[in-house]
């Protein structure tokens, strides 16, 4: 199965109250996928609060920014696009199917809900019943398939007014890949153990890392979970190790998100830029080798590494170069399935931010939680 690769562009909260700051960050995002990685990624994501107030005119500045991007867009609502208590400026300004849907990427099931048509409005986040059962019929046949599917929502499940916990147990028993969601303006990951969850900051209401712009790319390669924050200012070429899963990521002890003890790691990695001219992989300290361009598949190179057993991990590193000898890497520390199996999990619900995992600021996890949501300014 082709690895899928979606990038998400976090809450745009475009308005005329900051002079459309976060349009003119989306512009960027588009400039920069145009350029550096439309071919190898397969979708962009909206993850809702598009449009600040939900006005025609937000909505159709948002539009005319998007026209220029290359990827099929995916855009769902969160609370600041129910602001009238209804979502008809948002079907109008941004078109699409109407929520809840299933997209098939790659035979992968990715489905998309609306938690915020169910609600009070403000950050009332419901399912209701009708969805609840579309989707509790669609995780069914996806897990029928054998392929992990994919869920595209605004918030948490912990975030849901009262359907959050069973939620969190829908998804761990139908054993969903990954969460993608907006809503919190900070980066974070959550692993339950079971299910791993993401959010984007905010693109016009940033408050970390100095209010830097960018966007998130994830990959799912083969069950493999990579995840990482790109800042628009950071250099390309841009590099994410997609095989084995970094220790973070890891949900599954018996799958390639581990690595073998025995010393043989297959290494993976998805590289964005422009001519790239060579990719190499180590292990620990040892050599750098060669990595090879993966036939069928977009910007994804390979190699299997040999090396001395390992006890419980070991640090995986990639380094690409392009024409003008620009430099990019990315870097994890793998684990083997014994270790893997010896990691303690919170004592919570799944799907709540108990289970942020720690700071990881090379793949733009801060830990700081500095949003309107947690620590934030209230906006």
């Amino acid at each position: 199965m082709r690895m899928l690769t979606w990038i998400h562009v976090g809450d745009l909260h475009a308005s005329d109250e900051d002079g459309y700051e976060s349009l003119s960050h989306l512009s960027a995002v588009v400039d920069d996928v145009n350029v550096r990685m439309k071919h190898g990624v397969d979708f962009a994501f909206l993850p809702g609060d598009n449009a600040n107030h939900a006005t025609a005119e937000q909505y159709a500045r948002i539009r005319e920014v998007l026209e220029g991007m290359p990827l099929p867009l995916h855009a769902i609502p969160g609370d600041h696009d129910f602001e009238d208590g209804d979502l008809v400026a948002f079907y109008e300004g941004l078109g699409g199917e109407t929520l809840p849907r299933r997209v098939t990427v790659n035979g992968r099931a990715c489905l998309f809900l609306d938690v915020v048509s169910q609600g009070t409005g403000g950050p009332d986040f419901r399912l209701g019943e009708t969805q609840q059962a579309w989707l509790a019929n669609e995780l069914t046949q996806a897990r029928a398939t054998g392929v992990a599917p994919l869920v595209f929502m605004h918030a948490y499940p912990g975030d849901l007014a009262d359907e959050g916990e069973a939620l969190g147990r829908m998804f761990a028993e139908a054993g969903v890949a990954f969460v993608d969601t907006g809503h919190t303006h900070y980066n974070e990951l959550l692993n339950d153990g079971t299910v791993l969850y993401g959010a984007t900051r905010s693109t016009g209401q940033i408050e970390e890392d100095e209010g830097t712009p960018g966007y998130t790319v994830v990959n799912v390669d083969e069950g493999v979970v990579s995840w990482r924050f790109c800042r628009l200012r950071d250099p390309r070429p841009f590099v994410m190790i997609t095989q084995p899963a970094d220790v973070r990521l890891v949900t599954d002890p018996a799958s390639p998100q581990v690595v073998d003890p025995f010393g043989v790691v297959h290494v993976r990695a998805k590289v964005f830029g422009e001519d790239i001219r060579s990719v190499t992989a180590g292990v620990a300290d040892g050599p750098m080798v060669a990595m090879s361009p993966v036939a069928g598949e977009a910007c994804v190179w390979e190699a299997r590494i040999h090396g001395p057993a390992i006890d419980t991990q070991v640090a995986v590193r990639v380094v690409a170069t392009d024409r003008h000898g620009v430099v990019g890497d990315d870097a994890i520390l793998a684990v083997t399935p014994t270790e893997a199996a010896r990691r303690e999990r919170q004592d919570a619900a799944p799907g709540s931010d108990a289970h942020a995992v720690e700071a990881w600021p090379a793949h733009g996890i801060l830990g700081s939680q500095l949003g309107p949501n947690k620590h934030g300014r209230h906006w």
